[in-house]
């Protein structure tokens, strides 16, 4: 269920603000948001997986907490990342 090495290098560039970002807020709800649709792929086949549904609420909680604080402070920034992450808000 986690993201392979490949997966992960390719949100990081895609997501990220210069050349060596790797924790810039785009970034962390770049890879939350590929991490969450990971883990909802693997929960449509296993309806009973409790202890990953719990921690898929509290990785959408923190993108949400993260959203937020990037909407607050870099508005800019915000509506590019939805659109490019496809993300409704």
């Amino acid at each position: 269920m986690a993201l392979l090495a490949e997966e992960r290098q390719q949100s990081v560039a895609s997501n990220r603000r210069h050349p060596t970002d790797t924790g810039s807020p785009e970034v962390q709800i770049g890879l939350l948001t590929a991490r969450i649709n990971a883990l909802t792929e693997h929960l449509k086949g296993n309806d009973k997986d409790f202890h990953s549904r719990r921690g898929l609420l509290m990785m959408v909680g923190k993108r949400n907490r993260l959203l937020r604080y990037l909407a607050a402070n870099e508005p800019e920034s915000y509506s590019k990342l939805i659109a490019r992450l496809g993300l409704r808000k």
